[in-house]
């Protein structure tokens, strides 16, 4: 529909997934249900217990009937909103709420309103899940009152999503070929909508200031500069169609080792969550794994998983690589992603709390058995299991699990660095393990002492920012002079003229979501070790991210 000029916005800015890019009309998620009335119950309390917990039944079987439709992550979310549906505490606030005299919708309300505002206090990780409670409690409503779910519309043509935040069970099962893209007014980088949107390579925005978009109007989402262009021109519109033709390009390209134009071998790895997600992994020309989180086999848990369960998993994920790098990280847990078994508590500053090396030291057995299960893993496969440690932020951190790796018979041990300290430290922390592997997303957070999941202060969660670049610099310079692997595993890497500038400082290899493979070994084919380290360069050099980014686009023009 046309905007007049100077009456309304014409562009909104949000935090963007991938690079991706896509033009068509705007398409509202309807609505939550309306919240349930105060009014008390006139069926007493037995009978409303009853309709709670049937209807929390049949919402639990629907998520898990989605679930069993997908794979990976997507699987794995959903599963867990239907284990919400079937926790204990839950039930208990809702037998409380109605033994008060509350409805069934009222005490479903009341009882996840609790749990919601409780996790957004704790913030990061946590708070990030209160959006999941609450797509689980109007489910649950909707149930109860005979409404219809929140859900996608259907316009009955391809179109952009838009929605004040979009359901895990939702995103899940998007209808690629009807969704063109997706913007949500709230959530950000690590939220389940860009997780998701990154693993099925959706274009998405996230976190936009974009309440003004209207029923039906054209926009351009561009996912790489963060920007939702309202009634654009058709010279705007061209731009784009050229762009998503240069990425389908990009995608089609023949796959190769990644490399340098001089040659130089930058390999490409993917970051992974679930053995489930290596076979798209190894068809997107992943050449190893740089980072495979392990917590998916412990959230959730009461206790830790037994060494038989973890070693099965492992041997299916290290199987899909033969003779090729996988590196593993320990079970990253703690404050942020509580664990019963590790004995966390409640703490103020959970970022800052007993968070993983930390508390696996606090519960040695733990990481004992999980190192003995890649073990056994890896003496009945023949890819090259390495093994890292999150959240090191002393030399004698890394030291004690170097000495506790090696004892295992696992022969490379390495670190995560993601805390400034260790960056500063580098060259004694890398003297005393086999390799690092920097965490963009955290080593950004804590340099930026920005919260990686608050929308406030998005803009200092850049991994542009020169204070990072600096900090990466010096681990690819103690790595060089040590002659010790430098990864990154961080999403920076997923930027391909940040990769560049990565690889210019020092990065000897770089993981990230398979979708992003193409772009990146694409980008780095333009430019030799040399030309990227003066990229590199003129990125330190600048004062503020957006200037970095900049100077590096600069420098990249002129060696066009």
């Amino acid at each position: 529909m046309p905007i007049e000029p100077g009456v309304v916005e014409v562009e909104f800015i949000g935090i963007g997934v991938g690079r991706g890019i896509a033009i068509g009309p705007v398409a509202w998620m309807s609505p939550p249900p309306p919240e349930p009335s105060t009014a008390a119950s006139g069926r007493g309390p037995e009978l409303e217990l009853e309709r709670a917990e049937a209807a929390a039944a049949e919402v639990a079987r629907e998520l898990r009937s989605r679930a069993a439709a997908v794979e990976g992550t997507a699987a794995e979310v959903l599963e867990a909103q239907a284990l919400m549906l079937e926790d204990p505490a839950v039930h208990g606030s809702i037998a409380e709420h109605v033994g008060r005299g509350a409805t069934a919708e009222r005490a479903v309300f009341e009882a996840f309103a609790g749990y919601r505002e409780l996790l957004t206090g704790m913030g990061g990780y946590l708070a990030e899940r209160a959006a999941d409670l609450a797509d689980v409690a109007h489910r649950v409503i909707a149930e109860l009152s005979g409404a219809a779910a929140p859900g996608i519309p259907d316009p009955g043509h391809p179109f952009v999503l838009v929605a004040h935040d979009l359901a895990p069970a939702d995103t899940a099962t998007l209808d690629l070929e009807r969704v063109l893209a997706v913007v949500t007014l709230e959530g950000g980088p690590t939220s389940h909508t860009a997780i998701l949107a990154r693993e099925k390579s959706l274009v998405a925005i996230v976190g936009a200031d974009a309440a003004g978009l209207v029923e039906g109007e054209t926009v351009i989402v561009d996912a790489e500069h963060g920007r939702i262009v309202r009634a654009p021109t058709a010279d705007e519109v061209a731009a784009a169609v050229a762009r998503q033709e240069e990425l389908a390009a990009e995608a089609a390209a023949p796959i190769a080792p990644g490399r340098l134009a001089d040659g130089t071998p930058v390999p490409l790895l993917a970051n992974l969550g679930d053995p489930a997600g290596a076979e798209e992994a190894v068809r997107l020309g992943a050449e190893g794994v740089g980072l495979f989180r392990t917590e998916f086999l412990f959230l959730g848990s009461e206790s830790a998983p037994s060494g038989a369960v973890q070693q099965e998993a492992y041997e299916r994920l290290l199987a899909a690589f033969p003779e090729r790098k996988v590196v593993v990280r320990v079970l990253d847990a703690g404050a942020d992603k509580p664990l019963a078994f590790l004995g966390g508590q409640h703490e103020e500053n959970p970022a800052l709390g007993v968070r993983g090396i930390r508390a696996l030291r606090r519960t040695e057995p733990v990481l004992r058995e999980q190192l003995d299960a890649l073990a056994v893993a890896a003496s009945r496969t023949n890819a090259r299991l390495e093994v890292m440690a999150p959240m090191i932020a002393t030399v004698e951190e890394a030291a004690w699990f170097a000495g506790i790796v090696h004892a295992t018979g696992l022969p490379v041990a390495g670190v995560m660095v993601e805390v400034p300290a260790a960056a500063l430290l580098a060259d004694r922390v890398l003297a005393a393990v086999d390799f690092a592997s920097i965490g963009t997303n955290d080593l950004t957070q804590y340099t930026m002492a920005a919260d990686r999941v608050l929308g406030e202060v998005a803009e200092l969660q850049d991994p542009w920012h020169p204070a990072v670049l600096g900090l990466v610099a010096a681990v690819g310079e103690a790595g060089a002079a040590l002659g010790k692997p430098v990864g990154i595993c961080g999403e920076a890497a997923a930027d391909p003229l940040l990769a560049v500038v990565l690889v210019g400082l020092g990065a000897t290899s770089l993981s990230m979501s398979p979708s992003a493979l193409a772009g990146v070994r694409a980008r780095l084919l333009r430019y030799s070790a040399v030309q990227a380290r003066s990229i590199a360069e003129a990125a330190l050099a600048a004062d503020g991210a957006g200037s970095a980014r900049s100077a590096a686009e600069a420098a990249a023009a002129a060696f066009a």
